[in-house]
């Protein structure tokens, strides 16, 4: 193989596909990303046998050919260097990095001993802008659950039909939905890992314009003409979190998110180590109270605007900033429906398709 690319281009796919290579001792390869000439640009691709990346990179092809080198060895050196175009040039597994100021051989291993990254070529989903993809996933990927004891709750449960995409994350604490009008060829749900979800946000943060996404039973595909995503899907069958979801709202305060972001800090710095705080809603105020043995106490008041009567809540505040965070408009309404029942948290006119439930703590 004998090509000479961007230096600048080589970097980005770099970044992209060494996030997804994992420290593996039983396969050497999986440490290596695959280096590639196919139908006259470079591909660029790294595995986990979960997820796997290829990145195409336009490139003046000299030579065709392939081997695999150690992915943080490569990346860390094309990222230091400043040289605008870089050759690559591979005989029996060693690749020969060129620049105007560098010059460097990296040992790798064969090619063909790489693992294939499946393609999925039939199954399409949809086509939906990085940008809208990439806020549907922010706004839900902090409420899926870290621990594997339930897999399904795993990852992001997304369901579509001719008219929305539901977005949904819990971990039995809190819940966060997102509504996307969106119309898809098919109507169908699966679970999405939460890792494929995380590489999508940084995707899509590097890629404009649509994304096209195609699925098959067990395997989902995102993909625009300069990367492909495969991941595999969660097994399993997601809990109806609608019968999670309250249908009466018995009071709702309406506070200004900076506001209610800041007291909720500062309480927070005297939480105890369950990460709890006390607010108490009333007519024209919002009391905000925590208490820790070895640090101390407060007491912090904020302005609200409350329909019906006053209530309280004792919540975990971590919980109450995570829900602020995707909550983007500057007035936050709080919805509470009953002692023991989840608090709701919306933007005021509830036009950011967005909600988000929190468990009450028990007192």
């Amino acid at each position: 193989m004998k090509v000479i690319i961007s230096q600048k281009n080589l970097n980005k796919a770099l970044n992209l596909a060494e996030k997804i290579v994992g420290k593996n001792g039983s396969l050497p390869i999986l440490n290596n990303i695959l280096i590639k000439t196919e139908n006259g640009r470079l591909k660029i691709s790294a595995t986990n046998l979960e997820m796997g990346i290829n990145c195409y990179i336009g490139a003046k092809i000299e030579e065709i050919g392939e081997l695999t080198v150690p992915a943080r060895i490569f990346s860390d050196f094309i990222n230091g260097i400043s040289d605008e175009k870089v050759s690559l040039v591979s005989k029996n597994n060693i690749l020969t990095v060129n620049s105007e100021k560098y010059k460097t051989q990296i040992y790798g291993l064969s090619g063909e001993d790489f693992p294939i990254i499946p393609k999925i070529k039939e199954g399409i989903l949809m086509t939906i802008q990085s940008e809208i993809l990439k806020n549907a996933f922010e706004s839900v990927i902090d409420s899926v659950a870290i621990s594997e004891t339930r897999p399904e709750l795993s990852g992001i449960y997304i369901s579509t039909n001719n008219q929305k995409i539901s977005f949904v994350a819990t971990d039995s604490f809190r819940l966060a939905e997102k509504i996307v009008s969106h119309k898809s060829e098919k109507n169908m749900s699966f679970i999405l890992p939460r890792n494929a979800a995380a590489e999508m946000i940084r995707i899509c943060s590097e890629f404009e314009g649509n994304i096209l996404i195609k699925i098959n039973e067990n395997q989902i595909s995102f993909s625009t003409e300069d990367f492909e995503l495969v991941s595999r899907l969660v097994e399993g069958n997601y809990p109806d979190y609608k019968k999670v979801i309250p249908e009466k709202i018995i009071s709702k305060a309406v506070m200004e998110k900076e506001i209610m972001e800041r007291v909720i800090r500062l309480a927070g710095l005297f939480s105890s180590n369950i990460a709890d705080i006390k607010v108490i809603f009333t007519e024209k105020e919002a009391e905000f109270l925590s208490k820790n043995s070895g640090k101390g106490e407060i007491k912090a008041k904020a302005t609200v605007s409350l329909t019906n009567s006053p209530f309280d809540m004792s919540v975990n505040y971590r919980y109450l900033l995570d829900g602020l965070k995707i909550l983007k408009n500057n007035k936050i309404a709080i919805k509470f429906t009953g002692q023991g029942n989840p608090i709701i948290l919306q933007s005021e006119k509830e036009d950011e398709g967005i909600l988000y439930l929190v468990m009450p703590l028990r007192s």
